[in-house]
Protein backbone atom coordinates (compact mmCIF):
# COMPACT_ATOMS: atom_id res chain seq x y z
CA UNK A 1 0.00 0.00 0.00
CA UNK A 2 1.27 3.47 -0.80
CA UNK A 3 0.63 6.46 1.45
CA UNK A 4 1.17 10.13 0.64
CA UNK A 5 1.30 12.49 3.61
CA UNK A 6 0.63 16.14 2.89
CA UNK A 7 1.78 18.52 5.62
CA UNK A 8 3.28 17.62 8.95
CA UNK A 9 6.55 18.71 10.46
CA UNK A 10 9.72 18.65 8.37
CA UNK A 11 11.75 17.17 11.20
CA UNK A 12 9.28 14.29 11.50
CA UNK A 13 9.46 13.15 7.86
CA UNK A 14 11.74 10.19 8.56
CA UNK A 15 9.65 9.12 11.57
CA UNK A 16 6.46 9.25 9.47
CA UNK A 17 8.12 7.03 6.87
CA UNK A 18 9.37 4.59 9.53
CA UNK A 19 5.89 4.29 11.05
CA UNK A 20 4.38 3.62 7.64
CA UNK A 21 7.03 0.95 7.03
CA UNK A 22 5.86 -0.81 10.21
CA UNK A 23 2.46 -1.14 8.51
CA UNK A 24 4.09 -2.43 5.29
CA UNK A 25 3.32 0.82 3.48
CA UNK A 26 5.54 2.89 1.24
CA UNK A 27 5.29 6.52 2.27
CA UNK A 28 5.96 9.79 0.55
CA UNK A 29 5.94 12.90 2.76
CA UNK A 30 5.38 16.33 1.22
CA UNK A 31 5.69 19.12 3.77
CA UNK A 32 6.30 22.04 1.41
CA UNK A 33 4.69 23.30 -1.77
CA UNK A 34 7.18 23.00 -4.61
CA UNK A 35 6.87 23.81 -8.28
CA UNK A 36 6.16 20.23 -9.29
CA UNK A 37 3.91 19.43 -6.33
CA UNK A 38 1.13 17.92 -8.46
CA UNK A 39 3.52 15.54 -10.20
CA UNK A 40 4.91 14.23 -6.90
CA UNK A 41 1.59 12.97 -5.52
CA UNK A 42 1.22 10.13 -8.02
CA UNK A 43 -1.48 7.49 -7.42
CA UNK A 44 -1.50 6.59 -3.71
CA UNK A 45 -3.86 4.21 -1.97
CA UNK A 46 -4.20 6.57 1.01
CA UNK A 47 -3.81 10.36 1.15
CA UNK A 48 -3.24 11.80 4.63
CA UNK A 49 -3.81 15.55 5.06
CA UNK A 50 -2.43 17.13 8.23
CA UNK A 51 -4.60 20.24 8.07
CA UNK A 52 -2.94 22.25 10.85
CA UNK A 53 0.46 22.39 9.14
CA UNK A 54 -0.52 22.70 5.50
CA UNK A 55 -1.68 25.59 3.34
CA UNK A 56 -5.12 25.70 1.77
CA UNK A 57 -3.44 25.79 -1.65
CA UNK A 58 -1.65 22.48 -0.98
CA UNK A 59 -4.90 20.86 0.17
CA UNK A 60 -6.76 22.06 -2.92
CA UNK A 61 -3.96 20.87 -5.22
CA UNK A 62 -3.81 17.44 -3.58
CA UNK A 63 -7.58 16.97 -3.70
CA UNK A 64 -7.69 18.14 -7.32
CA UNK A 65 -5.02 15.60 -8.29
CA UNK A 66 -6.90 12.71 -6.65
CA UNK A 67 -10.35 13.72 -7.89
CA UNK A 68 -12.06 10.95 -9.83
CA UNK A 69 -9.85 8.21 -8.39
CA UNK A 70 -10.53 5.68 -5.65
CA UNK A 71 -7.98 7.17 -3.22
CA UNK A 72 -8.92 7.04 0.45
CA UNK A 73 -8.51 10.48 2.05
CA UNK A 74 -7.87 10.96 5.76
CA UNK A 75 -7.85 14.44 7.26
CA UNK A 76 -6.41 15.13 10.68
CA UNK A 77 -5.80 18.42 12.45
CA UNK A 78 -2.94 17.02 14.50
CA UNK A 79 0.32 16.03 12.83
CA UNK A 80 1.56 13.84 15.68
CA UNK A 81 2.86 10.29 15.45
CA UNK A 82 -0.12 8.99 17.43
CA UNK A 83 -2.51 10.67 14.99
CA UNK A 84 -0.77 9.00 12.05
CA UNK A 85 -0.74 5.68 13.89
CA UNK A 86 -4.51 5.95 14.41
CA UNK A 87 -5.07 6.72 10.73
CA UNK A 88 -2.92 3.79 9.61
CA UNK A 89 -4.61 1.45 12.08
CA UNK A 90 -8.01 2.47 10.74
CA UNK A 91 -7.20 2.29 7.04
CA UNK A 92 -4.52 -0.40 6.86
CA UNK A 93 -5.48 -2.47 9.88
CA UNK A 94 -3.96 -3.09 13.28
CA UNK A 95 -3.05 -6.67 12.37
CA UNK A 96 -0.74 -5.45 9.57
CA UNK A 97 1.56 -3.64 12.00
CA UNK A 98 5.01 -5.21 12.44
CA UNK A 99 6.60 -4.62 15.81
CA UNK A 100 10.35 -4.09 15.75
Amino acid sequence: MTVVIIGGNERMERRYEELCAQYDCRAKVLTKMTGSFQNKIGHPDLLVLFTSTVSHKMVRSALCETKGTDVKIARCHSSSMSALKGILSEHVGENKCRKN
